[in-house]
């Protein structure tokens, strides 16, 4: 029997916006070799799959990348979660939770702008290393002066580390020119393989930050909309006070420059445990299919 599979766009407000995500359902037959060759093939930044029915409550699900398996990843997660809730659960029910190799993540539906919204609370945040400035702007193609030294340039992570580089302006942004060779100098010997460049000048009147994430590590030279590392972003919001005390609440942009706007919710606030961060947006789906 063929592996259906669907294609749906996270983070966006309409088709063929936000980030593509290729979802293989009924994929337990499959082996982890068979699901890495299918995600090279779709060469989406990921690719899901579905690998039985819920266990304990929980869908199981693997995420790939077009070069390898990873823990977490945020926009999967969303899009997977509104897959299932579409064409495999019973009822479509508001709360739909995934079992990852991170641990169990729920996703839950909400109102929010007059439409239909996927948030998915992520695992508590670690706080990782504060790099000096110089290395991740050579990895941005910038000079250090670019960088905004009012905050830090650090490594945070909700299941797959990252790092943070605050830049002072949307020019900033704009110029990006990833150097791949200092991008494996920085990540070489790290776990943290996303850089996460931000800046506080949207394009958006409603919107407060934009962003860019490159993680050619994993196949991904530039992601048009990256839940995971804008949920590290919603930790280090929280944590600095980069937009006032906490809690934090965060409309951001991202994949403009590579003509895949997105928009993605981030939420955050500071507990005595720790820092609880939520990640939402928008799942449309595009198309179905199986595979031969």
């Amino acid at each position: 029997m063929a592996n259906q599979f669907h294609i749906v766009d996270v983070f966006a407000r309409e088709r063929y916006t936000g980030n593509q995500l290729a979802v293989v359902t009924d994929a337990g037959d499959l082996s982890g070799a068979a699901m890495q060759t299918i995600a090279a093939e779709m060469d989406f930044s990921e690719t899901t799959f579905v690998t039985g029915p819920p266990e304990n409550g929980a869908w199981p699900v693997r995420i790939f990348t077009p070069a390898e398996e990873v823990p977490f990843a945020g926009h999967p997660t969303l899009g997977t979660a509104s897959v299932i809730r579409q064409q495999l659960a019973d009822g479509t029910p508001d709360t739909v939770a995934l079992s990852l190799q991170v641990g169990e993540i729920p996703v839950e539906v909400r109102e929010r702008d007059a439409a239909e919204t996927l948030w998915m609370r992520q695992q508590p945040p670690e706080f990782g290393e504060t790099l000096s400035p110089d290395q991740p702007a050579a990895v941005l193609g910038l000079s250090a002066g670019r960088l905004d030294h009012d905050w830090p340039v650090e490594v945070v992570s909700t299941g797959l580390a990252t790092i943070i580089v605050p830049l002072a302006d949307r020019a900033a942004l704009t110029a990006i020119d990833l150097d791949r060779e200092a991008y494996d100098s920085l990540v070489g010997g790290r776990e943290a393989k996303l850089v996460h460049a931000v800046c506080p000048e949207p394009r958006g009147a409603d919107n407060d930050l934009a962003v860019r994430m490159f993680s050619p590590y994993y196949g991904v030279p530039e992601d048009p909309a990256t839940g995971s590392a804008n949920g590290c972003l919603a930790a280090y919001l929280a944590r600095h006070g980069y937009l006032g005390p906490s809690p934090v609440e965060a409309r951001v942009e991202q994949g403009y420059e590579i003509g895949r706007p997105s928009l993605l919710h981030l939420a955050a606030e500071n507990t005595g445990d720790g820092v609880s961060v939520e990640v939402g947006g928008r799942v449309v789906p595009v198309a179905q299919g199986d595979l031969l």
